[in-house]
């Protein structure tokens, strides 16, 4: 049985990335599930020093997916992005009286994966900000109506004593 792809997938990686994993992850979380031009502009004005590499490897990812794949840009979502340790590199640092500290210098391997964005995958912004006013209108409601049980109740309590 043949397993065809519904999802078309482009990746690209960086190995030895000069930072560390952690540094690296927080800056994959602000893009992890964002369409790719979104992606890209919040890396543009992100302040760390990781997000200059990894908006490179998303711009490598996104250039494989439309040379390898014939997927346009504008239907790319960032599927899979993350970032896991690389060799650390070890270096030593003169301390007092003849001792030595040692440094760390930890290195970082960046994946990212984009995908075509399916229609019903992701409402837009406006879709999702109408859809949570409307439940909370209907919170409201619901508490109004409670309230003005509750006062009724009351009143007629307060009414026959």
């Amino acid at each position: 049985m043949s397993t065809v792809q519904d999802n078309p997938t482009a990746h690209a990686s960086l190995k030895g990335a000069r930072f560390s994993a952690t540094k690296a992850r927080r800056v994959i979380d602000l893009i992890r599930g964002k369409r790719v031009d979104e992606a890209l502009a919040i890396l543009r004005f992100a302040p760390q020093s990781a997000s200059e590499e990894v908006s490179k490897v998303l711009a490598s990812a996104v250039a494989n997916a439309e040379h390898n794949l014939n997927l346009h840009r504008s239907t790319l979502v960032v599927s899979k992005a993350f970032a896991d340790e690389g060799p650390t590199l070890k270096r030593y640092q003169p301390r007092a009286q003849g001792r030595s500290f040692r440094i760390r210098k930890r290195t970082a391997h960046i994946t990212i994966e984009v995908a075509a964005a399916l229609a019903n995958e992701r409402p837009s912004r406006a879709k999702r900000v109408a859809g949570s006013k409307q439940g909370a209108s209907k919170k409201t409601e619901s508490k109004k109506t409670e309230s003005k049980k509750t006062a009724a109740t009351a009143t007629e309590k307060g009414g026959e004593e």
